[in-house]
């Protein structure tokens, strides 16, 4: 048997406030999750982001320590155009998220944007340019 790739999981030190981010970015958790010490949400092709509270992760591993903010981790989230990663990205700041790259035009021909979540995780906005 060979493993294959099924969950991404994160440690939140705020479950309401990882939902509430989340969610912004359109992704469905079950109603009342706000309370429970791991939630997960379906992403296309089948696979799952878990959220699991810091409690949570020390109740199995107890020296466990969060990495530092803004560690190794990015997630990306593919917007329908450049238009929108500029909307999402104003929503999300506009919120009170931290705005860690204005949208800009990379080279690589994508309108790109860097929010943090609450947790200081890099969560990237992005859309192909249109073709010239």
């Amino acid at each position: 048997m060979t493993p294959r790739f099924d969950v991404i999981s994160l440690a939140v030190s705020d479950m309401a406030a990882a939902l509430a981010f989340y969610r912004r970015l359109g992704l469905v958790f079950p109603d009342g999750a706000e309370s429970e010490p791991h939630v997960e949400a379906g992403l296309p092709g089948g696979l799952r982001l878990a959220l699991d509270t810091e409690e949570t992760i020390r109740s199995f591993h107890p020296e466990w320590q969060p990495p530092a903010a803004g560690g190794r981790l990015s997630l990306a989230f593919r917007c329908d155009s450049p238009a929108e990663v500029d909307t999402v990205y104003g929503d999300l700041v506009g919120a009170g998220y931290h705005g860690e790259l204005k949208p800009w035009d990379a080279v690589w021909g994508m309108r790109y944007a860097v929010v943090h979540d609450p947790d200081g995780n890099g969560v990237d906005l992005f859309a192909n340019l249109p073709a010239q």
